[in-house]
């Protein structure tokens, strides 16, 4: 079963007086790419979370977002009086240069840079074991997204893939008509430019034998069989992340009906290698979502 890299979680739990909510996202991308943002509280546990996230998604572009809300209850502070102090002298005279009112400048004290400070409180032992469960809900919520996603993506590539072999067998077809053309072709520029009594013929089949094997298509299309059936193979593997190994056959499979055009020098042949071109590009465009 193929995975998806796109995919959204999302979980939120309470303990005591702590609301806990984990929310995740991810787009493709060719690693890990984790964009984090957590409450002070959790500041500890960063690298915790991070490999969490790491283990649990593998690949991706990962957007998480953590949230603690306090609920009703207060949430120490303290108030850092000599830099208040600091503040009041200056802020007071510039009041009076403006021939301001001062009543308001507590309030305005208040609001400047660090002089209102959250406490340094931090989870507990047994907050960090419910977090992380949390955080393992959200994850697998998401991997469950994904897999959904990967359904439809396995179906499509399916298809690109049957719709290769369906050209491919068409190619087996022409084949053998491929060589009497080249034969009659070659004979019939002879007889019109060296006169049909004029060459020899047991000469031009040696050439010919020479020329047909030169251009021989068999061993592609035989690699080209062996590529979609090991693509199927890959596709019923249990392993979750295969999107790079799939990628990669799809590689060869571009290099197989590429030699087969060049090979080909016939109009309904090169027909058929567009046709496999473009399910190619199709499915490659698939596989760049592809855990």
């Amino acid at each position: 079963m193929l995975h998806s890299m796109t995919g959204y979680g999302r979980a939120e739990q309470t303990l005591a007086d702590k609301t806990y909510l984990v929310e995740v996202r991810s787009l493709n991308g060719k690693q890990f790419d984790l964009r984090l943002n957590i409450p002070a509280l959790l500041k500890p546990f960063e690298f915790e979370v991070r490999n969490l996230l790491n283990e649990g998604l593998q690949r991706g572009s990962v957007e998480c977002t953590i949230s603690i809300k306090q609920n009703g209850a207060s949430k120490p502070v303290s108030i850092n009086t000599d830099l208040a102090k600091a503040y009041f002298e200056p802020v007071a005279q510039l009041a009076n240069e403006l021939k301001l009112e001062t009543g308001d400048i507590l309030s305005t004290i208040l609001k400047l840079p660090d002089v209102i400070t959250p406490s340094t409180e931090m989870l507990t032992d047994e907050e960090w074991k419910f977090f992380e469960k949390i955080l393992k809900e959200a994850i697998q919520h998401l991997n469950n997204h994904r897999m959904d996603e990967g359904r439809s993506i396995e179906n499509d590539l399916l298809l690109r893939i049957s719709n290769i072999e369906t050209q491919q067998k068409e190619v087996e077809k022409l084949e053998p008509l491929r060589r009497t053309k080249i034969k009659e072709g070659l004979v019939k520029v002879l007889e019109e430019n060296v006169g049909k009594e004029s060459y020899d013929a047991n000469r031009l089949e040696q050439e010919l034998i020479y020329y047909i094997e030169k251009i021989d298509i068999s061993e592609e299309q035989v690699r080209l069989k062996n590529h979609c059936d090991y693509f199927r193979a890959i596709l019923a593997e249990k392993e979750t992340s295969k999107g790079k190994k799939l990628s990669f056959i799809l590689q060869e499979f571009g290099r197989e009906i590429n030699t087969t055009g060049s090979k080909a020098y016939d109009a309904a042949i090169q027909k058929c290698v567009i046709l496999m071109k473009d399910e190619l590009e199709k499915a490659k465009e698939q596989i760049l979502n592809v855990l």
